[in-house]
């Protein structure tokens, strides 16, 4: 499995980063995990291209993590010409939310005569089910969305991404990263609790507990980016846009690296 960090900023780009998403590729298939407004970017800049997706999961129905679907459908319809299915997953609501999100920047385009067929498919938090080869376990977490808000994981049976969406801090969290190969964790502030979202002390106290290979810190504010030093002194790494971490299997767990796939 090869995970692509393609976003990993926060709602308001800090330090320059595109709004979350994630690329994860394995024999199982390509998905991409969350698709915020300003994804588009950071994916043409990468050299990415949306016609060897299989699928994508959303998190939660905030703008910096599926606001950016309308343009990801229009450019595989009028860019990329493509022609096979594309699997369009989140939580219950999405259905309705994309299709104002596609009349609201497009007016029309909900009705468009599409060259690919394309469908979505709503999944409870807690509910298991199938990402394009992957399996998929959803989890509730404490996150003010107007519909259910979830954290991601995903296997293709070798190897596990886990992901905690946006969240206060949840006991849930220990549940989604369980002995996954890589778990990203938000940790929006640097120092003061922030409603709905993880700050730096309650995680570095909570790292102890945490049984994931490696944990990856992403969707972070200034403060928190300030703290860039204590994390890594805690084992963590700091989630840059276009980083890339291969996955290996328990056997060939010393050859796993990361790389950087931006200047």
């Amino acid at each position: 499995m090869k995970v692509t960090i393609v976003g990993s900023g926060d709602a308001f780009g800090t330090g320059g980063r595109a709004h979350t998403c994630f690329r994860i590729d394995s024999a199982a298939g390509a998905a991409i995990v969350d698709f915020g407004a300003s994804s588009i970017a950071s994916w043409k800049r990468l050299g990415l291209s949306f016609d060897q997706i299989d699928a994508v999961a959303i998190s939660h129905l905030h703008g910096d993590h599926f606001g950016g679907l309308p343009f990801l459908l229009l450019d595989c319809q009028f860019i990329e010409r493509r022609t096979r299915p594309l699997l369009l997953m989140g939580p219950p609501g999405f259905r309705e939310r994309l299709r104002q999100a596609c009349d609201a920047f497009f007016p029309g385009g909900a009705k468009m005569q599409w060259s690919f067929p394309w469908r979505v498919e709503e999944i409870a938090p807690g509910e298991p089910g199938q990402l394009c080869g992957f399996a998929i376990e959803t989890f509730a977490v404490v996150h003010s969305s107007g519909s259910a808000s979830a954290g991601v994981r995903l296997s293709d049976g070798k190897s596990v991404f886990a992901y905690s969406g946006d969240t206060q801090w949840t006991e849930a969290l220990f549940d989604i990263s369980t002995n996954a190969d890589l778990f990203l964790c938000e940790c929006y502030s640097g120092d003061a609790a922030v409603p709905y979202h993880m700050d730096w002390p309650t995680l570095k106290a909570k790292l102890p507990r945490f049984s994931a290979k490696r944990i990856v810190v992403t969707h972070m504010s200034a403060t928190a980016l300030a703290r860039r030093a204590d994390m890594e002194r805690e084992g963590l790494t700091v989630a840059d846009d276009g980083q890339i971490f291969c996955l290996e299997p328990l056997s060939d767990r010393a050859a796993n690296q990361s790389v950087s796939a931006m200047p």
